[in-house]
């Protein structure tokens, strides 16, 4: 394709980490076409990540929810049309589904995008819905996610030399951040972020209580606990059974959450969005990693620990030792996180 205005659509509608790792794509697709239009497509839920994104021209926000009904409501049906009116207005030179989902695909079609470009079928979480791309990407071997989709927009003649994520910030959440810091005393302070979308990607609760214990009884720096609101519960069984007095639950929105991992010494946690938050904005981590495989979707910096119930990846890189079969000890995170913030001062 020839460097000229045209314009392209991003589908990646969710989740939160899945979109932050399509970020460096978008990027190098801007830079790459410095005169092009790109709009986003994202589930409305998660479109704050993309507010003040300097590569995106338009955000197109659907109800991913009401889309993938199987029992079609009026609403849903009325959601559906709307959305499909919204990617018909402009037309598109090339739709890139970053998703692999026969949901990511129907939306990519709908806009009626010249070439719509998607992964090879042992990529996609649905094969079948290859059917509707014109083109089919392979990516390169054992490469992490984010390869992955720039992989994507190779295809395309973007030409990407650098992993960038613009992420929301603004004074509010900032001032909010810094005020209940202030308030903690939390000058320096570790992050511990329990939750999960799967719980099968979830240490458990009783482990994050001891590790609090051990940390709390080795470091002097606040512990301060983030989650979702549907984590409360779990993280206030952590705390009463921690029984620390440096622990604390920080209650935080997506946008006050990336200001709170900007500032955080380090960041402790399993494979969901916190951590790819946190790994976007430099955060130092050590990664608790249980069914996914963090070569593909760990923390990326160099000094960076991943944890992993099939072995420890620790960012010399990517070479799994059998050290920690067959789970995780809390041992086993304590020294990582003694190694982490050696290396932050080394």
């Amino acid at each position: 394709m020839t460097d000229s205005p045209q314009r392209f659509l991003i589908v990646r509608l969710s989740s939160i980490g899945d979109i932050v790792h399509a970020l460096p794509a978008a990027a190098a697709l801007a830079e790459s076409f410095p005169h092009a239009h790109i709009d986003w497509v994202v589930d409305e839920r998660h479109a704050v990540l993309l507010n003040g994104n300097p590569h995106l021209r338009g955000i197109i926000k659907l109800n991913a929810l009401a889309w993938r009904q199987r029992l079609m409501s009026v609403t849903a049906w009325r959601e559906i049309r709307r959305g499909a009116a919204e990617l018909r207005q402009w037309p598109y030179s090339a739709a890139i589904d970053f998703q692999g989902l026969w949901k990511s695909a129907a939306v990519a079609w709908l806009s009626r995008a010249r070439d719509r470009i998607g992964f090879a079928d042992r990529w996609l979480r649905e094969p079948s819905a290859a059917v509707l791309y014109t083109q089919q990407v392979s990516p390169p071997e054992r490469a992490h996610v984010i390869e992955e989709n720039l992989a994507l927009v190779e295809r395309l003649g973007a030409r990407p030399w650098r992993w960038q994520f613009p992420l929301p910030h603004n004074r509010n959440d900032d001032e909010y951040v810094d005020g209940r810091l202030a308030a903690l005393h939390a000058a320096s302070f570790i992050i511990v972020n329990p939750g999960g979308g799967w719980r099968s990607k979830c240490w458990s609760p009783q482990n994050y209580a001891a590790l609090i214990r051990h940390l709390s009884g080795t470091r002097s720096e606040p512990i301060l606990l983030t989650g979702s609101p549907g984590d409360e519960p779990s993280i206030s069984w952590i705390l009463q059974s921690a029984g620390s007095e440096l622990a604390r639950y920080f209650p935080a929105n997506l946008v006050q959450f990336i200001a709170l991992a900007r500032r955080a010494r380090l960041f402790i946690g399993g494979d969901t969005g916190p951590l790819h938050l946190a790994a976007a904005v430099g955060t130092p981590i050590v990664g608790i990693y249980g069914p996914t495989n963090p070569a593909r979707n760990g923390p990326f910096a160099a000094d960076d620990i991943a944890l992993s119930n099939g072995g420890r990846i620790d960012h010399t890189r990517r070479a799994l030792s059998p050290d920690y079969l067959p789970g995780i000890s809390v041992q086993t995170v304590a020294e990582a996180v003694d190694r982490r913030l050696a290396r932050v001062h080394g």
